[in-house]
Formats: structure tokens, C-alpha cells, sequence
């Protein structure tokens, strides 16, 4: 090895190991100059990035095209109760634009402890902040979101070892730290404020990024008090004045555009991340289609919620919504709407803590054969989404949201579940205790019939520090999105057009939420290993790659080993 790469190496080795302890030095040293270490990070640390070597995907400057092969079953259930299953080939073309375009984002609830939070964290990893706790220094990160810290499968060496590559590295994805923050929010405050307030990160943190945040003030939000708890009024001093809702839209419309002209962005993608709203009574004539949704807001009609105004703004604007709280906000209405302007909607609410352990859980166990009876879920917190809960109209939207969510794991087992027999009893508890603030407890029992008559019973105390579960899913549902509105499919390779999007309820953000939406007469699905593979599934197909299968043949039968391998049949 030569002198000079021996050297490097030495340094670049001695750099990885003492990082966390360097990322300190040079915050305690020059405090106003700690991201430089950030950017000397990034210069010596390039992700990976792949490039598949097939005849089925072609990359151009302005493009990733891809064939594939999508392989699915269709069943018929014929009268005497026989099951026939017909394998279904169809040949498809993708086609990824390449170029990351410059994306904003606007939440509504910003101020709010997700929203400060999301906020802070992505400036904490932009100027590449280290700060000290009671267990040593730690730094910013991005863990807990499935884009920036979850890997994919890529395949097996000639040596039979897999190869992991982040989930971002497949195709072109914004980064978050590319990501323009704004929005709205009820109260006034400064994000600097807001996030003191809402005490959820660490104070030596919230030091670090005070100055950077406290000159972020929220717009004028939409209110409501017929849709949130009445004690939600005590902190809404920052509230749009419209004299019809029409005129509230386009105030709204206004925002966004603004936000997209003042910041020079290509896109922006609009969030719902404030309190969850009671549900609201969709009606026949005011719902139910494009054409009456409009005409219900002209009209003024009461049974509409600010989520569906904000929804609608968006959609109008050519923006794409998320709607991160439980409340029906996607009527048959918005979805039209949404459809006509060809942007994506999605949602419902956040599927962070106690919900994705019981979605992953439940599927484990009927996958198992063991069949769940019982389900007692728990939860206690101090936050302002708990104070809002109090109400039981909110409440009642969150536990729908909450209940659901074991459905179609029973329903995919008429062995533990025959037909007519009753789902798992299931019971929902919040309560609002303000001392842990933003720290949620969740506690559950399960109980499970087991071989032969016997019962199994599992007890889970979950500690869910709950905004900063919730902030990176904000993240992930931002980034696939802007990810899914560059890709196009077709049946026929070069038939322009005949290139089309997903379906206009975007049911790929699944894993990211408590109550899927999925469009009209497909399954919901929400299991959670199932979600996660239709996520990493898609991005293969995007690149010509097969769906991860788990078969591994080539390690199970001889003659596959070998071709594996290199050697000759």
C-alpha cells in the first residue's frame, strides 16, 4: 500500500471511531461554526448509490426506465367451495424521473410538537449538531425513518453474502434537509417558543437551535371550535379571518402559493399534523363528488371541517395532501377533486408507537396459528394532542382510528376465524396526564387461545416519546410522495400515452399510518411486514430488480448454489 494511501486510510479510520467525540470538540470549540464538521462529514462519507446491470432498466439523464414483470394471482370461489387460482403475468414499463426537484412542505398545526419538532430536527442535521445528555454527547440523526435509516436488500455475492443499501439509494429521493419548512398553526407563537414549550427535546438542544428558530412564526390558521375540543380555544390567538369558507380556501390557496413563490420552489406538499377533529357526517349533495363539494363550501354548509378546507386548498393549488390525524377528512368529494388535478392524497393519522407494535404483533401471532382474543390497550399522556382527547368526540376519532387496525389479519384466517365467528375483543383507553407531557405511556394485554384449549397472555409497557416517533414518519410520508408523484407506469414500453400514476389515494404509504385509506373496493391492508415489502417491492420494481421473495433457492439447492457462484451447469 502506498505511503500516502496508508496514510488516508489511517485518518479516515481513526475519523470514523473517534466521530461523536470530534462532533463535540468542534461544537465546544467554535459553537457558531459546529456544522463545518458536518460538512467535512458529508465530503469524506458518500452513500452508496446502485446501478442495476440488466437489459430491463435503462438510465438516461433525465430518467430511470425500467421493465417488469409483475407476477399476481386471480381467484374464483366457485359454488361447491373450490378455489381456483390463476397465475396473471403482466408486463409493465417504469419510468422514475431522475431529477429531485426543490420541495417544500407546509404542516398545518406548525407550531404544534410535531411540527417544532420536525423543524428542529431537520435544522439539527443541516448544521450537524452535537449536544450533551445525562448518557454522553449524542447527534443528530434521522433514525426511525424508513428513507433515511432502514436498508434494502439488494441480493447475494458470489460468496453468498446479502448486500444491504439504504432504502435512498435505489432511486433519487429529496433529502430531508433539503426540505423547506412553513405552515400555519392557531397560535402565534415562534417556533423557538413552541418548541420550549412543547419540551421535547433535550435543553442543550433546544439551546443550540433557538436562535435559528425563534424568527419562524406560523401563518393564520383555519379553527373551528364545532370540530376540536373547547379547550383548544385558549391557545388560538392566530386564526384566519374569512367571512365565508370559500373566501377561508382561497386565503389558504394564497398561502401556499406564496410559500411556493417567496422560497422559489417546483413543489410543495401540504400536512396535516394539528388535533385530531371529531369525524364529520359526510352527506349525499355535499360530499359525495367534486362538483358538491365546491358548491357546499360556497354555500357555507356547517359539516365541514377545516382539515377537508385545507385539503381541498391544497388540491387546488396542484398540491398533494396528507392527512396525519384520524378524523375522515378524505370524502368520495376530495378524492374526485383530487383525481381531476392529478395530485396524490393520503392518510389516516400516524401509526408511530402503540399501533405499529399491534400491527406487527397481531400478524405475527395469526401468521403463527395462534389465535388473539383479547386486546386491552392503555395509553396515558401530557401533550396538547392528549389535553384535545379529552373531549370524547376527538376521542371517538382516535379510537376508530386505534380499532381497526387487526382487521384484516383475522379476516385473512378462517382457521382461528370461521365465518360469522365474532373479531378479537378490543378496548381503547387515552387518558390526559399532563406531567408526562410529551412521553406517552402505552400499556397492553393480549390473550391468545393456544394448542388445545390452553391461553397465552402477553403484557407490554411501551415508553413512546411521541413526537419524536411521529416526526420521522412526517418525513417518510413527505418523501415517498414527492417520490411517487416522478413516477409514471405503462403496459406497453414506449406508448407515451398510456403512462399514468398511482391511484389517487396513495394506499403505498400504508406502513406510515394508523387507518390506511385505499381506493374504492380494494383490501386495506395493514399488516405491517406486508406494507414494508410493498414499499421496498415497488422501489425494485422501479429498477428492473424481481420482488424480494425470500425463497433463496441458490442457498437451499445445490445445483443454484453453484450457478450462483460462478460454475458451469
Amino acid at each position: 500500500m502506498p505511503l500516502t494511501t496508508a496514510i488516508l486510510a489511517s485518518f479516515l479510520d481513526f475519523f470514523f471511531i473517534h466521530s461523536l467525540e470530534l462532533s463535540f470538540l468542534f461544537s465546544t470549540l467554535l459553537p457558531n461554526h459546529s456544522h463545518l464538521f458536518f460538512f467535512f462529514f458529508l465530503f469524506f462519507i458518500e452513500m452508496p448509490s446502485i446501478r442495476v446491470k440488466s437489459d430491463n432498466v435503462k438510465y438516461t439523464d433525465g430518467s430511470i426506465e425500467s421493465k417488469y414483470v409483475y407476477h399476481s394471482t386471480r381467484v374464483n370461489k366457485a359454488a361447491d367451495g373450490t378455489i381456483e387460482v390463476e397465475p396473471v403475468d403482466t408486463s409493465l414499463s417504469f419510468r422514475t424521473e431522475r431529477k429531485v426537484p426543490r420541495v417544500g412542505t407546509m404542516l398545518v398545526g406548525w407550531g404544534g410538537n410535531n411540527g417544532s419538532t420536525v423543524t428542529a430536527g431537520i435544522l439539527a442535521n443541516k448544521l450537524g449538531i452535537s449536544w450533551r445528555t445525562k448518557r454522553g454527547v449524542k447527534k443528530a440523526n434521522y433514525f426511525g425513518s424508513i428513507t433515511q435509516s432502514s436498508t434494502i436488500n439488494m441480493g447475494m455475492t458470489r460468496d453468498m453474502k446479502e448486500t444491504h443499501v439504504p432504502l435512498n439509494a435505489v432511486v433519487p429521493m429529496v433529502h430531508p434537509n433539503d426540505l423547506v419548512i412553513g405552515g400555519w398553526d392557531c397560535s402565534n407563537m415562534n417556533l423557538g417558543d413552541a418548541m420550549r414549550r412543547g419540551g421535547v427535546l433535550d435543553v442543550q438542544l433546544q439551546d443550540a437551535l433557538y436562535d435559528h428558530m425563534k424568527s419562524m412564526t406560523p401563518l393564520p390558521a383555519l379553527f373551528d371550535l364545532d370540530f376540536v375540543a373547547g379547550n383548544q380555544e385558549e391557545r388560538a390567538n392566530n386564526i384566519i379571518r374569512a367571512s365565508s369558507k370559500w373566501e377561508a380556501v382561497e386565503k389558504v390557496r394564497a398561502d401556499i402559493r406564496n410559500f411556493k413563490e417567496s422560497n422559489q420552489l417546483d413543489k410543495v406538499i401540504v400536512l396535516w399534523t394539528a388535533n385530531t377533529e371529531r369525524f364529520s357526517e359526510h352527506k349525499v349533495g355535499v360530499h359525495d363528488t367534486a362538483d358538491n363539494l365546491i358548491a357546499a363550501v360556497k354555500r357555507n354548509e356547517a359539516e365541514l371541517a377545516p382539515s377537508l378546507l385545507y385539503a381541498m386548498a391544497a388540491v387546488l393549488e396542484g398540491c398533494s395532501y396528507i392527512n396525519g390525524a384520524p378524523q375522515n377528512t378524505l370524502c368520495s368529494g376530495l378524492v374526485e377533486l383530487a383525481h381531476q388535478h392529478k395530485v396524490f392524497v393520503g392518510g389516516d393519522d400516524f401509526k408511530s408507537g402503540q399501533t405499529k407494535m399491534k400491527s406487527a404483533l397481531v400478524e405475527f401471532f395469526v401468521g403463527a396459528g395462534i389465535k388473539p382474543e383479547c386486546i386491552a390497550s392503555y395509553n396515558h399522556l401530557g401533550n396538547n394532542d392528549g389535553y384535545n382527547l379529552t373531549a370524547p368526540r376527538q376521542f371517538r376519532s382516535k379510537e376508530i382510528s386505534k380499532s381497526n387496525v387487526v382487521d384484516d389479519m383475522v379476516s385473512s384466517n378462517e382457521i382461528l376465524f370461521p365465518e360469522g365467528s365474532s373479531k378479537p375483543d378490543h378496548c381503547i383507553v387515552i387518558k390526559y396526564l399532563p406531567y408526562v407531557g410529551d412521553s406517552k405511556r402505552a400499556l397492553d394485554e393480549y390473550t391468545f387461545s393456544i394448542f388445545m384449549g390452553g391461553e397465552q397472555t402477553i403484557v407490554l409497557h411501551n415508553t413512546c416519546e411521541d413526537s419524536l416517533l411521529a416526526t420521522p414518519l412526517i418525513i417518510d410520508l413527505v418523501v415517498l410522495t414527492e417520490l411517487m408523484e416522478r413516477v409514471s407506469i405503462a403496459t406497453e414500453e414506449g406508448a407515451q400515452q398510456s403512462y399514468e400514476h398511482m391511484e389517487t389515494i396513495l394506499s403505498l404509504l400504508s406502513y406510515l399510518l394508523k387507518a390506511p385509506q385505499v381506493p374504492e373496493g380494494t383490501p386495506v391492508v395493514n399488516a405491517l411486514n406486508r406494507q414494508k415489502q410493498a414499499i421496498e417491492n415497488v422501489l425494485r420494481a422501479l429498477v428492473g430488480l424481481p420482488a424480494e421473495n425470500n425463497m433463496l433457492l441458490e442457498c437451499r439447492v445445490p445445483f443454484l448454489r453453484a450457478e450462483h457462484q460462478g460454475a458451469p451447469l
